[in-house]
Parts: structure tokens; sequence; C-alpha cells
């Protein structure tokens, strides 16, 4: 493909530049661009240009600003992803990507531009309150900015997709390293005095179920009868409870991982014995009154039970018996106790419901050093036995 430069004034050039030919006419297809600078910027910048035109990279600019553009994207995702995802998108983007990006032309997003954002986010993007202005800047977490980067880069994405862009900025961007935060397990004592703790409690079932099972707290509230079966000691992950700002509602499982089947250990199956016999005198009382939605673990009146409702109930609880862990560390802790009993890690993932055994491997490494030297001293005392025969 071919083009040539001319002097437009002082110090600005007009690009001109095949683009190929029309694939119904066969006629040729020029484009101009105009570029700022000496007469050397003016050759590099009509160099891409032809280079991207060959390879097929080439995307005609448009005015469409980044704020305009993220509008667009976030109309396009509604329908795609969960509403809780959907509500986290639209949170980043109206707080944190609009308000440093959006005025910018989407076609002239630089690396640059969102790896200064990402380093101001890192000091300052934490907002003041409306009540106390003169407190000083905070930044962000990194795993906070993390989170921003992949909605942004999942939102370029798309613009390539749709060929507004040539390609996302976001590749050529280094996104921040969050520090890995120790994880928080109970031991087998600490795990038998919460147990205790909840008994004749509305947060009982749900953590013996988070402690035997590593169900999820969506999951573990959006349990229905239907998918236990105590007669085989075993349940079915099949729908979970998701919280937005429009209220409550029940989903299938994210992934599907998620959707599985777990044994029950005779202390949870007793429990639930109990918890369904309770649950119906329950019903008889209330009368009309119940919702009847064939919830485990439903709210008073049958109704699905608030997961921010659960966390609150769990954190009194835990803060009774001198425990600082939240519920979804009961989750943690029933797969790292599965790991140092001996469990295989495919059997810890199945059960937790991973999207691969390789996420289980990476988020519980620091139970496996105590696993290589159990296995090191099984190996040795199986070989020194065969060598003594």
């Amino acid at each position: 493909m071919k083009g040539h430069i001319r002097a437009r004034g002082k110090n600005s050039w007009t690009v001109k530049f095949d683009v190929g030919r029309d694939p119904i006419t066969g006629k040729r297809l020029t484009r101009w661009h105009t570029v700022h600078g000496g007469k050397r910027e003016a050759q590099r910048k009509l160099a891409e240009l032809i280079h991207a035109a060959n390879e097929g990279t080439y995307v005609e600019p448009t005015r469409v600003t980044v704020a305009e553009y993220l509008g667009r994207w976030l109309a396009h995702a509604r329908s795609r992803v969960a509403a809780r995802t959907f509500e986290r998108y639209e949170e980043i983007a109206r707080k944190h990507l609009v308000p440093a990006l959006g005025g910018l032309r989407l076609a002239k997003l630089a690396p640059m531009h969102v790896q200064a954002y990402y380093a101001d986010a890192l000091a300052h993007g934490r907002r003041r309150r409306k009540d106390n202005h003169d407190a000083p800047d905070a930044g962000l977490s990194a795993q906070t900015v993390k989170h921003h980067h992949r909605v942004l880069s999942q939102a370029l994405r798309q613009a390539v997709r749709w060929q507004m862009l040539g390609r996302n900025p976001c590749d050529a961007v280094q996104a921040p390293r969050p520090v890995r935060r120790d994880m928080r397990t109970l031991d087998h004592a600490q795990s038998a005095a919460l147990i205790k703790a909840a008994d004749g409690r509305r947060a009982y079932v749900p953590v013996l179920l988070a402690l035997t099972t590593g169900m999820r707290r969506g999951e573990i509230l959006g349990l229905r009868w239907r998918d236990v079966n105590l007669d085989d000691a075993a349940l079915s992950v099949a729908q979970t409870l998701e919280q937005t700002a429009a209220g409550c509602a029940l989903k299938a499982p994210k992934t599907p991982r998620s959707r599985r089947t777990i044994t029950l250990p005779t202390l949870t199956v007793e429990a639930l014995r109990r918890h369904k016999a309770q649950q119906a005198a329950q019903r008889l009382r209330l009368g009309p009154i119940y919702r009847d939605m064939d919830l485990v673990c439903p709210a008073e009146d049958g109704n699905p039970q608030s997961p921010r409702a659960l966390t609150k109930t769990f954190q009194r609880l835990a803060a009774e018996i001198g425990l600082a862990v939240r519920f979804h560390d009961l989750r943690h802790t029933h797969i790292s106790h599965l790991l140092l009993a001996g469990v295989h890690p495919k059997v810890a993932s199945e059960r937790a419901g991973h999207a691969s055994i390789a996420i289980t491997l990476d988020v519980y490494s620091h139970v496996m050093p105590g696993m290589q030297e159990d296995a090191a001293k099984r190996v040795d005392a199986a070989l020194r036995k065969a060598l003594d025969a």
C-alpha cells in the first residue's frame, strides 16, 4: 500500500495513504490524517498507518470519547453478566474510569494514559467522605486497581471486536501486583467452639454446612430441600442466591464446575434432619404468613435470607467467642482440613467447585509443604520396609 505526506502549515502535516479497495466497487480507498510536529514524526506516522492497513488492524478514528464508549459497552454487558457483576462494572466505570479517562477520545487512548491512571489510583484513588474534606489522600489497594484493570481491559477488548480500536491499550500496561493476604482458617478446636456457639441459633446450619462442605455463602442460602438427599448423605449445588441493589435473586451457579454433588458427614446429616423438623413446625406456626420456597436456610418467614444479614449475624457470633474470621473463611477452613488430612487435591477441588485443580493448588499452596513432608516420610517408610525384608 502507498501513501505520502504534504505540508499543511507550520509543524502540521497531512498524511495520505491507501487502505485497500472497496470490495464492491473495486475503487481505491484513501484516508487522511493530520500530524502535528516535524516531518520525521509525519513520516513515522505514515509508516505506522501503512503497516496497520497491511496487517488489517487499521481502524478509522472516531470522535467517541472513553466515557461515551463505556456507556455503550455497559449497555452491551448488562444482559451478558450476572446482575451483581454488572453493578460492580457500572460502579467502577462511574466512580473511577470515567472521571479519570472519560474525557479522552477513545481512538487517542494510549497505554501511558492507562498506566498513569493506575499510578494515581494507587496513590489517591480512595474518595474522601463528604463530611471530611480535610482528610489526607488515600490510595486504593493493588487488588482493587487490578480489578479496575480487568474491567477496562474487557471493555476495550470489545472495542477491538467492534473495530473501534486497532489494539487494546491495556495489553501494553502493567497491572498492579496485589500482595497475597494470609488466609485465615480455624483449627479443629476453634471449629468445634464455633459450632457449639451457633447451636440453637439461625446461623447454626449455615455455619455447619460451610465447615463440613466448603459451600459458598450464596450456595448455602440458595440450597433447596429437593437438592438434599439425607438417605444418601449427599446434596447437589444447583442454584445460588445473589444480592443486588434490586434485592435478592436465585440464579444458576456461575460455572459448570460450581454445579456439583457433595457428600455429607453424618454430623451434618443428623443436624439437617433436626433442622427440617424444626422448619416444618415453624411453617405450621406462621401459617399463611410463611412463604414456602423449599429453601434449607431461609429467613424466618420462608423468604430468601439476605447474604449480608447472614454475614452480620455470623460476625456477632464469631466476636462472642473471640474469633476474627469472615464467613468465607469457613470455606477456606474446610478445604485446608481436607488437604491436611491427606485428601487428594483433585477431590478437594471438586468438592469446592473450583474451575480447575490448578486453582486449588495455587490458593492452598501454604498447606502443601506439610503434605510434601508427609509424602516423603511415607515413601521412606515403604522403601525401608521393603529393603529390610
